[in-house]
């Protein structure tokens, strides 16, 4: 599997989380066994880091609700690869959106000298995310903060007191939404070149 990514979640995972005299109805229900996978930091021997990657893209494929991932290699660098593949998706809806709208507000002499870059960074870092990110399982997972989701994990079973938990979340819209910008802003870019230069 690729490298991953995003921040690590530097939690004080509660094992007291949402404690305290804390008023909330809601109930802390256990997850179930088919919701929440842990990749447990056991060494067995010298291929260890191998074991945790395979149990990690197993857990992955399985499409568990949550994962824990103890080992603090392979959680930093799951939370790197989700973090830059929210900055790609992040970067192409916001340049999309800047070469979209600027010419709505600034002169139209001036207009392109920011909309055509902002339009090809925008084309550039959806054909990236495309390209390395799309067909990743990682990337229907992001990094778990929430406190009262966290103090459902059975994360007080841990050696680890920083493990990287991740959710997973649907990210159909979200591809759509920067597909349908990007695709946009790239239209707007080859009207404009062609209006520019060959006409």
């Amino acid at each position: 599997m690729a490298a991953w990514g995003k921040r690590r979640a530097g939690l004080g995972l509660g094992r007291s989380s949402g404690g305290g005299g804390s008023s909330s109805s809601k109930e802390r229900l256990p997850l179930s066994s088919t919701e929440c996978y842990i990749v447990h930091e056991i060494y067995n021997g010298e291929n260890a880091q191998d074991q945790f990657e395979y149990e990690l893209e197993k857990a992955l494929e399985t499409q568990y609700k949550y994962i824990v991932i103890e080992p603090t290699r392979i959680g930093d660098e799951t939370a790197r690869w989700i973090t830059v593949g929210n900055c790609l998706h992040k970067t192409t809806v916001l340049a999309g959106s800047a070469c979209l709208f600027t010419p709505l507000v600034l002169p139209v002499d001036y207009s392109h000298y920011i909309s055509l870059p902002a339009g090809v960074l925008s084309v550039a870092c959806c054909t990236l995310y495309g390209i390395s990110w799309q067909f990743d399982p990682c990337c229907k997972y992001q990094v778990e903060y929430d406190a009262y989701k966290l103090s459902r994990l059975p994360l007080h079973t841990l050696t680890s007191s920083t493990p990287v938990v991740l959710v997973r979340k649907d990210d159909l819209y979200r591809k759509r939404l920067h597909n349908t910008i990007a695709l946009a802003a790239m239209v707007y870019c080859v009207k404009k070149i062609y209006e520019l230069y060959v006409v």
